[in-house]
């Protein structure tokens, strides 16, 4: 196990998480390792959307950063308040929209864990555990926001760090973030057996086009872009 990944599992291990919000998963994990090898230190604005339980921004805190974390969801921002308490962290955690919330501000480094499951409503969902994972028919109603604003929320020489499952079109996320004006690529990969929401979607995914009859692993990836 990396240091990172031990570092992340003591943090994790403490964490406060009420009802309906998103616990630490392999994504999580995956995004800890990317935001391990950015520079941080006491300088460095970091934001980070979709906060959860707060453990990517802790994480992040713990090395010297000063994080804003964001939330729309009332539960998620009581539990990542709570856990920065217990973990005597400085944690500047917003309750709403990531755009909103952080008008006229720019970051050093945005990290972003978005709801990105295919989903067959048209619509993001306003409540419940859902709201961590629904992200429309394609799964990219919250990736093409962040796409949209990440050069706006970005300091010249920022980065995003953003994960989701290939299943969402990596290669799109690229395209649109490189159309932004930001360089991206994909910089880190990892295969999961399919949780729940997908194992219960199945006919749907396939219906869809978006998973074969045989299919019961997800990639996720990590993309990092860059402001020019």
């Amino acid at each position: 196990m990396s240091n990172t990944a031990l570092a992340l599992r003591n943090l994790t291990g403490g964490l406060v998480a009420l009802p309906s919000v998103y616990r630490p998963q392999a994504d999580t994990h995956l995004l800890a390792e990317a935001l391990a090898r950015e520079e941080l230190g006491p300088r460095t604005s970091v934001l980070e959307i979709g906060t959860g339980t707060g453990a990517l921004a802790l994480h992040a805190a713990r090395r010297g950063a000063a994080v804003t974390a964001v939330d729309v969801s009332w539960p998620a921002v009581a539990s990542a308040r709570m856990n920065a308490l217990i973990h005597r962290l400085p944690l500047r955690v917003l309750h709403g929209d990531f755009r909103a919330r952080t008008v006229g501000r720019r970051f050093d480094l945005i990290m972003a864990n978005p709801p990105y499951v295919p989903a067959p409503g048209s619509a993001l969902p306003t409540r419940g555990p859902q709201r961590a994972w629904d992200a429309g028919p394609d799964g990219r109603l919250v990736i093409d926001r962040i796409c949209a604003t990440a050069s706006a929320l970005l300091r010249p020489g920022g980065a995003l760090l953003m994960v989701h499952s290939r299943m969402c079109g990596a290669e799109e996320t690229v395209a649109r973030l490189a159309g932004a004006g930001l360089s991206a690529q994909v910089t880190a990969k990892a295969s999961v057996p399919w949780g729940p929401v997908l194992r219960s979607r199945r006919i749907w995914l396939e219906r869809q086009g978006l998973a074969s009859e045989a299919e019961d692993r997800e990639e996720l990836v990590v993309i990092r872009a860059q402001n020019l």
